[in-house]
């Protein structure tokens, strides 16, 4: 597993945690995390290799138990926590974060007032005017969001 793969997967279980209202702390732990690896020059595979654990939690902002998980994830290709996040709630509700004018707080509102839970499903609900039900979203938002949703090729009336 390459470095953006387990930068990407941290992201992931941040995300979760967070739509799960989850520790904040713990929260901000991953996604820290994700965003040095993103940014390393090293193969965690090596650093693994060379010295396990120990010498992952070398690395700025990896702890115990981050760098079990990155373990887990450079052995296995996943994490007990992620397959636990996961069970609770549908990864497939992370891909609304891929559309413009979609952050972590909107997302959190269409999750848990609006039971969306896939892009599909998203698609379906704008293209029947569930963006004007959503708290917190200008006009210039909604037209983002629509846009967005047609470049994916979602039929969409026009912004």
């Amino acid at each position: 597993m390459t470095n953006p793969e387990v930068a990407e997967i941290l992201g992931r279980i941040a995300d979760l945690m967070e739509l799960q209202k989850g520790d904040q702390f713990k929260i901000r732990s991953y996604r820290s995390a994700a965003d040095m690896i993103t940014g390393l020059q090293t193969s965690l595979s090596e650093m693994a290799a060379a010295g396990g654990a120990t010498e992952l939690r070398k690395l700025p902002g990896i702890g115990d138990a981050i760098s079990r998980k990155i373990i887990d994830l450079l052995e296995t290709g996943t994490t007990q926590l992620y397959e636990d996040l996961r069970a609770v709630t549908s990864e497939t509700v992370l891909d609304l974060l891929k559309i413009g004018g979609v952050g972590m707080k909107t997302l959190e509102i269409l999750h848990d007032q609006f039971k969306i839970r896939s892009l599909d499903d998203f698609a379906k609900f704008v293209a029947g005017g569930g963006l004007e039900s959503v708290p917190r979203l200008g006009e210039k938002t909604r037209a983002r969001i629509k846009a967005s949703l047609q470049k994916r090729g979602y039929e969409i009336e026009s912004p």
